[in-house]
């Protein structure tokens, strides 16, 4: 399982939200670039990055951050936040990101995904932020502001032929709150699905990456686990996080 230190980008800052409430912000640092080149020196082997403006309003207003910190370090970027049509994703793979992740896109467009998929192999995600909604998960969309009316293991199914590289699972009600991931809840994911799962959301400490590492269905374990605010709050170094996925 590889770690994915995030980064959240508003304003240009890098940033983290607490259940994805944009009144919620505590700015970290205000040059996410010399973030990113820490946590390759850390031994990240992955980087997350999130542009919440254009996630929001699907304006890419820190798509030059985006693609400075592609260019800044020589580990992967994978990346999200408004990438709604094709001309987004190439303008993203085609400057040094090695993997975009698509939300509303996917939900609104699902023949989006497919049509990138087959043009950038192994290069596009979807992204699945979901939040307790009665017996169900509900996946979000437009920056976490609107529910879609979607059952997540509904969209898991649905989006598993069309050619993703990897699904971002994340749990709006623990993301930014350092609640712990959702172990279970990810488990029932990997079990309905061939596809690469990403966690994201709620891990506060080494113990919950090993809790997630540890995580086994059908033969198969999560991909990776997406970790900010425990960094950023010194609850967990990039280097213990690296330790605690396993080799």
């Amino acid at each position: 399982m590889d770690l994915y230190p995030a980064i959240d980008i508003r304003d240009g800052k890098c940033v983290r939200l607490v259940h994805g409430d944009y009144d919620r912000e505590t700015v970290y640092s205000d040059d996410p670039v010399h973030m990113a080149r820490s946590f390759e020196a850390s031994g990240a082997p992955w980087i997350h990055v999130v542009d919440l403006d254009a996630a929001r309003t699907g304006r890419p207003v820190n798509r030059d951050v985006v693609v400075a910190i592609a260019g800044a370090v020589g580990v992967p970027v994978q990346t999200g936040g408004g990438i709604r049509d094709a001309g987004a994703a190439a303008g993203l793979l085609g400057h040094g990101v090695a993997r975009v992740v698509l939300g509303t896109a996917a939900l609104e467009s699902p023949g989006l995904v497919a049509e990138l998929a087959g043009r950038y192999p192994g290069q596009v995600a979807v992204g699945l932020d979901h939040r307790q909604a009665g017996d169900r998960r509900e996946v979000a969309v437009r920056g976490w502001t609107a529910g879609s009316g979607r059952d997540l293991a509904e969209v898991v199914s649905e989006l598993s032929a069309a050619g993703t590289s990897a699904f971002v699972v994340t749990d709006i009600d623990r993301d930014g709150a350092l609640l712990g991931p959702d172990v279970e809840g990810l488990a029932e994911v990997l079990a309905i699905t061939d596809v690469d799962v990403i966690a994201s959301g709620g891990v506060a400490s080494a113990a919950d990456l090993r809790a997630l590492a540890g995580v086994e269905r059908k033969g198969r374990r999560l991909a990776g686990a997406i970790v900010g605010t425990a960094i950023y709050e010194g609850r967990l170094t990039v280097e213990e996080g690296v330790a605690a996925c396993g080799p």
